[in-house]
């Protein structure tokens, strides 16, 4: 099979993105927690004050799909380093494109974004049962940050803390 390199998202490739985060979250387990639309997520990428940038590898000429995977980023920032950094919100190469080194590809994407721009870290969450996910990330020579636990407000407990006087 014939890749070609990692390219930024375009507009015409939201409904896929869109398709593959439902794949992801599906293997997540979560699916039921996607509410986004593609207008929500066309919004995010290409409106008046884009916050959030992706990337895709299309699949070889002749398959069904037209991505063979995406991933989707935005920035945070370090107060210990002064800097920007890049969060990754999702990475994703559908099972029969897996293998090609499409995930790795996408992934230097990103580190080349971090450098080319002075960001001091690149950094993303991995379920802890995904061992295949693990593998990946520590094949790349990244190291997970076991003492640190991610929390989340969201629903309900969101609008409770947001209402308190």
């Amino acid at each position: 099979m014939s890749f070609g390199e990692p390219r930024s998202i375009r507009p015409d490739d939201v409904p896929e993105v869109l398709e593959m985060v439902r794949e992801l979250a599906e293997y997540e387990r979560s699916l039921p927690e996607v509410v986004a639309t593609e207008t929500m997520i066309h919004a995010a990428l290409f409106g008046e004050r884009p916050a959030v940038f992706g990337h895709v590898v299309e699949a070889p000429a002749g398959e069904d799909k037209a991505l063979a995977g995406f991933a989707i980023w935005f920035l945070n920032f370090s107060t210990w380093l002064g800097v920007h950094g890049v969060y990754l919100e999702d990475l994703y190469v559908r099972p029969r494109f897996r293998g090609h080194g499409l995930g790795r590809q996408l992934m230097r994407e990103i580190a080349r974004v971090c450098q080319q721009r002075g960001y001091g870290r690149f950094e993303w969450a991995v379920l802890d049962w995904n061992e295949p996910a693990l593998g990946f990330y520590r094949s790349l020579g990244a190291e997970g940050m076991n003492e640190w636990t991610v929390y989340r407000l969201r629903g309900d407990a969101l609008a409770k803390l947001a209402g308190e006087s």
